[in-house]
């Protein structure tokens, strides 16, 4: 076997892995709060808000300066680094004793979540850009897998263990992520040239913010996230207002695992007919899928039609980071392609942090149908951005980053 292949069978079994234990906790979230004392339900609900976001907003500021640090001194050591990181904060959590040392072991946490968007800038870096959408199509799976099933193992354990060896059997696994790339992973490292370019992260980010195709793959990675997080806190609501069923709660996890099922199934799919007809394409149909999927939702009846939408929003869905990320492979110089996929995580984890509270505030005042509408007027802005950049003459991204560096340097 060749080191490309092993090396992607181990970052996808290890994207699984990683995945799959970071979502252990949200089942019993607001339960392990209870354990801390005698808290009222509102005290609870605010900060299990709080203790959620907190992870997101730390990963929001690291993910960049992680890819910077991975261009520099290689993708393996910032995998090992962080999956240790993140091992140490989970294990840390089976201790604690209040809701602040909680608050601020997720916070840790948020600085060392980079190991998935770090391997998926490290098997971008050794990827064709002729088959970058199927690879990382496929990569997608292993971690949208380890999603589906992380929240069912993560329950189960703690009914059967206990919180305090759900965390512990967490970092365990996170331990063993981490052994494997240690002793599994290869990284063949660039050869640095003379002619080689040391782009300041000023001419980086300004070259994202005004680049026209780049800004619309960032500000489509936000919108997939607010699309994924409006209606995630509000879902079991939603399913109760449709049915009378009394397990609510298991209901509840079917349907929103509908989405990812359906973004399982078809996410490699996406990107290898967006490697044969080009990402720009497969991303606008996408974008206008998403958008044809979510207006029902805001109007179903029965609890199985809201399923079955929410199975097609995942289809459509599933092929936008896979296609968004290997637009960044396509656009962005070899050199600095993990700090550009970390902003683009970046704007991945502020959809995370925007989503919630945007689907709150509206759910609010006009109902959590509403929030299916706004949600889906987002993606149809989405793909009119991308339609008006598309028709403008196209820009060479490492041209344009180049320039902006010379005139940040003169």
């Amino acid at each position: 076997m060749d080191v490309q292949k092993r090396n992607f069978i181990i970052m996808w079994i290890c994207n699984f892995l990683v995945a799959g234990t970071m979502t252990m906790i949200m089942p019993f979230l607001s339960l392990y709060i209870h354990t801390f004392g005698n808290l009222s339900p509102a005290y609870v609900q605010k900060w299990a808000g709080l203790i959620f976001g907190a992870t997101f907003v730390s990963a929001f500021i690291m993910s960049p300066i992680w890819g910077r640090i991975a261009d520099k001194h290689g993708f393996k050591p910032i995998l090992i680094i962080n999956s240790l990181g993140l091992a140490t904060s989970v294990f840390l959590m089976g201790f604690v004793q209040s809701v602040e040392a909680f608050f601020f072991l997720r916070l840790f946490m948020g600085f060392v979540t980079g190991f998935i968007p770090t391997s998926l800038a490290f098997i971008s870096s050794q990827t064709s850009r002729e088959e970058a959408g199927k690879m990382l199509g496929t990569l997608q799976m292993g971690n949208v897998s380890g999603m589906l099933f992380g929240p069912i193992f993560g329950g189960l354990l703690a009914d059967m263990f206990g919180f305090q060896y759900a965390f512990m059997i967490t970092s365990i696994t996170l331990l063993v992520a981490a052994s494997i790339v240690f002793f599994g992973i290869h990284e063949i490292r660039k050869v640095k040239t003379k002619k080689q370019v040391l782009y300041s992260r000023q001419s980086i980010l300004t070259g994202i913010l005004k680049h026209r195709l780049m800004f619309n793959i960032m500000l489509v990675t936000t919108i997939i996230q607010i699309g994924n997080f409006s209606v995630q806190p509000l879902l079991s609501l939603y399913v109760a207002e449709l049915t009378n069923a009394k397990d609510v709660a298991f209901l509840a996890g079917l349907t929103f695992s509908a989405a990812g099922l359906g973004n399982l199934l078809f996410a490699r799919k996406w990107g290898e007919i967006g490697d044969d007809i080009g990402y720009e394409k497969v991303l606008s149909i996408l974008l206008v899928l998403s958008f044809v999927f979510i207006i029902p939702q805001a109007f179903v009846t029965h609890l199985w039609q809201l399923m079955i939408f929410r199975l097609l929003f995942g289809i459509a869905i599933g092929g936008m980071i896979p296609v968004t990320t290997a637009l960044v492979r396509r656009e962005a110089p070899i050199d600095i392609q993990g700090e550009v996929m970390g902003y683009n995580t970046s704007f991945r984890f502020l959809g995370n942090i925007i989503g919630p509270m945007l689907g709150g505030i509206i759910s609010g005042f006009i109902g959590i149908a509403s929030v299916f509408i706004v949600t889906a007027s987002l993606f149809l802005f989405g793909f009119a951005f991308l339609y008006i950049a598309r028709r403008k003459p196209s820009q060479a991204f490492e041209d344009f980053v180049a320039t902006k560096h010379q005139t940040s340097s003169t």
